[in-house]
């Protein structure tokens, strides 16, 4: 079944048709007036001529339209044959329109179409009506060759969407289960504790769920997501974390991948921080010209190679690939000092 974008002409193209026919009529004229061959100058009053041509071209322009809808429509031999049929209801439409206009030739005592037809009189304008095929033959062209390209874009992005999502449902497992993990190592210890941090795990659940089909959230929703998290890694730790964020207020409004720190910070905790008598880290957020950058630095025992092939790490290179492509990188170094220092850097827009 053919698009109906594909029989329907638009406003706009139907007042080209009509506009690209006045011109050739108008050129047209303006030949026969110049043409030393034909009227010239020579003649008081060339209207009628010039008014055949107009008439010629009009007519056409009524008719392109149906020879458009014929295209999407019907087989090339059908076409061919019913080209053949309107060629001669033109012919003779101006055949009629011309004893009207201008003076008959003595010969033509009577008018008799079948004459006419006969004398193939009408293979000039069947020639217009292939013309007029050929441009409605490369418009349906045109319209499929757009619908295929809005098709392919529709369905990269659905691709992206369902990878992104794909990676979402790997992420948010694997969170909840290290948190479920911290959860029942406290059930013993500190039952109050273990009140605290359920509660803070329904609210990090809600959020998770309420935020589902977003790819992007501001930085301060990000950031208060990430408190409600190290609250409960704080109850966990039992006063051996301390947790330090150094954020540039312009930067708040700054949009980022949803849950993007939840994972770089989880892996600073489990690999860097937890392994310390006292684990430190230090969340900053600020704008770098056309980019946001994010770290997380921990002061932990160092850089080691597992450590950096967990499956939060992967997911978030994936999705920061998914979103900026070669705009975002996730990078993992020593730091200074000791410990490790995860980078985030991603286009800055708001």
């Amino acid at each position: 079944m053919n698009d109906r974008s594909e029989t329907r002409l638009s406003a706009n193209e139907l007042m080209l048709i009509f506009a690209f026919w006045t011109f050739i009529a108008t050129l047209s004229s303006v030949n026969r007036l110049l043409d030393p061959r034909g009227f010239g100058f020579r003649l008081a009053s060339p209207a009628g001529p010039i008014a055949m041509e107009f008439i010629d071209s009009w007519l056409w322009a009524v008719v392109t339209p149906l020879v458009f809808w014929m295209t999407a429509r019907f087989r090339i031999p059908l076409l061919l044959v019913m080209g053949v049929v309107i060629a001669v209801a033109v012919d003779l439409i101006l055949d009629i329109v011309r004893l009207q206009i201008l003076p008959a030739p003595r010969r033509f005592v009577f008018f008799s179409p079948w004459r006419e037809i006969a004398r193939f009189r009408f293979v000039n304008q069947l020639l217009v009506y292939i013309a007029v095929l050929a441009a409605g033959f490369a418009r349906n062209f045109y319209i499929r060759y757009q619908r295929r390209q809005r098709e392919a874009v529709e369905l990269r992005a659905q691709l992206a969407d369902a990878r992104l999502d794909a990676l979402r449902m790997q992420l948010n497992p694997h969170f909840l289960f290290n948190t479920l993990h911290a959860v029942s190592a406290l059930v013993d210890r500190d039952p109050a504790g273990v009140r605290r941090m359920i509660a803070r795990l329904s609210e990090l659940l809600r959020h998770t769920i309420e935020s589902r089909g977003s790819d992007e959230v501001p930085l301060r929703d990000e950031l208060d997501f990430l408190r409600r998290y190290i609250e409960i890694m704080e109850i966990r730790f039992q006063g051996r974390l301390k947790v330090t964020t150094s954020i540039d207020e312009n930067t708040l409004d700054a949009l980022v991948p949803n849950l993007i720190l939840q994972p770089i910070v989880e892996n600073a905790l489990e690999h860097g921080a937890s392994r310390t008598a006292e684990g430190r880290v230090e969340i900053s957020a600020r704008r770098n010209g056309s980019d946001l950058l994010l770290s997380v630095r921990d002061n932990g025992p160092g850089l080691i190679p597992q450590n950096v092939e967990g499956v939060g790490l992967r997911n978030t290179e994936a999705r920061l690939a998914q979103l900026y492509g070669d705009a975002a990188s996730l990078t993992i170094s020593p730091a200074e000092g000791g410990g490790v220092i995860a980078r985030i850097t991603l286009p800055f827009h708001s």
